[in-house]
């Protein structure tokens, strides 16, 4: 400790009822109020640019973009003081029908490891409010990039608003077969004619467990954004209207514009555009805990495999993968794109 006559510092501060870290930040040069003003004027052009759509994480990266490097609590703080914080969420309400007789099927999106786009899309439905009537969003993204790929407007929950979102889906992207759709278990995409299409392209339908919304959390997350940045921000009048914004928020701005922080804050155009995925397929696997289940009762330890269900739980059991002549699964994954071969175990 620096002694200043026959004091130290620790002592000169006590007496003076001032911290040691207030002594030391006085020999600091004062920041200036030119260097202030220039910092709120960039946090305040981030903030209406993307329309009070960002909170003080993605603003922080945005400066960061450009050459602007500051504490994520320095942001945050500017912002409360200048009234520029996020626009807050509404609550949601519940658009899935479930209580269907049709065919539901196994959920194979938490099994997918993805290595490229085309592997994983993901839909949902969510509903908007207008002034005078509900309307109904149904949305299709890329589980790898974050990329909606399909979208569609109307004003029930038919069959035909989620096949719609499909098709525009498949006329952008053309998938390759073997692509894995994953859905809730709504009667939209239960439906003949949804699963027809899907089989049209060789994609594998897949579905959520019941009452577990975790299992589609990239498209909820979607859905999360766009009512938080643009419907509750905004009043609609009619349908039309609510189109070309909705329209000008994913097309020109989610898509394009938006950072977003699963992608190391980069928009997914950019993402997908940066991202190697020329050669590597999707891999589906079918362990549990890591462990090889083989029809001779071996594992590959040449340990005695175990036996009992696969992986899933029995109420996800659906009816378009049936469980009678189950069989331990193939190794430890395969391309979505090859058809999927079980064993049958040694009678």
């Amino acid at each position: 400790m620096s002694m200043q006559g026959g004091l130290k510092v620790e002592r000169m501060c006590y007496l003076a009822q001032v911290s040691r870290a207030g002594f030391y930040r006085s020999f600091q040069e004062p920041v200036p109020a030119e260097e202030e003003m220039k910092i709120r004027s960039a946090i305040q052009q981030t903030v209406l640019q993307h329309r009070r759509r960002y909170g003080y994480r993605r603003v922080t990266a945005e400066l960061r973009r450009q050459g602007i490097c500051l504490n994520h609590k320095r942001v945050a703080r500017i912002m409360r003081e200048d009234n520029l914080l996020a626009v807050q969420p509404r609550a949601f309400l519940v658009t899935t029908d479930s209580q269907h007789r049709l065919e539901v099927y196994l959920n194979l999106a938490a099994r997918v490891k993805l290595t490229g786009v085309n592997q994983l899309w993901v839909a949902d439905i969510t509903y908007i409010r207008l002034r005078s009537e509900f309307v109904y969003l149904a949305v299709i993204l890329d589980a790898f990039s974050r990329k909606v790929v399909g979208w569609a407007l109307a004003r029930t929950l038919a069959a035909d608003l989620a096949l719609a979102a499909l098709e525009q889906a498949l006329a952008q992207r053309n998938p390759p077969p073997g692509l894995v759709h994953h859905s809730d278990r709504g009667l939209q995409y239960a439906s003949a004619r949804y699963i027809a299409r899907l089989n049209q392209y060789q994609m594998l339908p897949s579905m959520s467990r019941p009452a577990n919304p975790y299992d589609n959390a990239t498209c909820e997350s979607f859905m999360r954004t766009l009512k938080r940045e643009e419907i509750d921000a905004n009043y609609y009048h009619d349908l039309d209207q609510l189109r070309a914004n909705v329209e000008l928020f994913i097309e020109q701005y989610y898509n394009r514009q938006r950072l977003h922080s699963a992608l190391g804050y980069r928009p997914p155009e950019e993402f997908e555009c940066d991202a190697n995925t020329s050669s590597l397929g999707a891999k589906v696997s079918f362990l549990r805990h890591g462990e090889i289940y083989r029809s001779d009762g071996n594992s590959a330890e040449g340990k005695p495999a175990q036996t009992g269900s696969p992986a899933h739980r029995l109420d996800e059991s659906p009816a378009g993968y049936s469980l009678a002549g189950w069989s331990p699964p193939e190794p430890t994954s395969a391309s979505p794109a090859a058809t999927i071969l079980r064993e049958k175990p040694d009678v």
